[in-house]
């Protein structure tokens, strides 16, 4: 199976997971709804980990094809960050439905009654967070920085009618692509593990939502210019 069609088979399981999370109990009230939370949320990172692994094995055969992923809309394109998200947009995520859900629920906060959703994250919590957010950073900017080294470095050799070792130099470029690919699972797993279940829950549904969002809004724009 290409990656293509993988993704295709993929992305079809992550939109049952999401619904499957929809439907859990919030805040949970028994010890077996905790456990039942704890356990869809590992299932769903599963899932995750099983993507970039797949994608790895492709970058491997054909690391050209995973930057130009024919997989997704012109939009999604015009957004990755080496073949993918952007790390960082984790942490705006939670901060966003953080603010959303504190406005809405600031008489009860006020009150002293807990939510215990993404509005009522702890000063500990959104310390780890702002942190987390710093060291992504720093590890977005380094990879970056790789990136264009490998860019400078080809487009000097091509303006200079060399092509050196060319499997070497795509090696390289694997390796890039799966340091940023680390990146974006690792976040994923550490935002995840700062979180409780049920705030963990809340975040795989806005970060799954938000991916559904951006890839139905690309279709339309891809059909529409595709009728032009």
């Amino acid at each position: 199976m290409d990656f293509h069609r993988f993704y295709e088979t993929w992305y079809e399981q992550l939109h049952h997971q999401i619904h499957h999370l929809t439907k859990f109990p919030r805040p949970p009230t028994t010890d077996d709804d905790h456990h039942q939370l704890t356990q869809v949320v590992n299932k769903t990172m599963s899932h995750f980990s099983e993507f970039y692994r797949v994608k790895s094995l492709a970058a491997n055969q054909d690391v050209l094809s995973i930057f130009s992923a024919r997989w997704s809309t012109t939009l999604e394109r015009s957004l990755h960050w080496i073949a993918g998200w952007r790390p960082t947009t984790a942490f705006h995520l939670i901060y966003t439905e953080s603010s959303i859900l504190f406005e809405s629920r600031i008489l009860d906060i006020l009150h002293g009654i807990r939510t215990g959703d993404l509005g009522d994250l702890s000063p500990a919590q959104f310390t780890r967070v702002s942190e987390l957010q710093c060291e992504t950073v720093q590890q977005e900017n380094a990879i970056t920085d790789q990136l264009s080294e490998w860019q400078q470095d080809e487009a000097s050799e091509l303006i200079g009618g060399s092509c050196g070792d060319l499997d070497k130099k795509i090696g390289r470029l694997v390796q890039i692509v799966e340091k940023a690919d680390e990146l974006r699972l690792r976040t994923l797993k550490t935002v995840v593990e700062l979180l409780t279940p049920q705030q963990a829950v809340e975040f795989l549904i806005a970060a799954a939502q938000l991916h559904f969002g951006i890839h139905r809004w690309g279709l339309n724009h891809d059909r529409e210019r595709a009728g032009k």
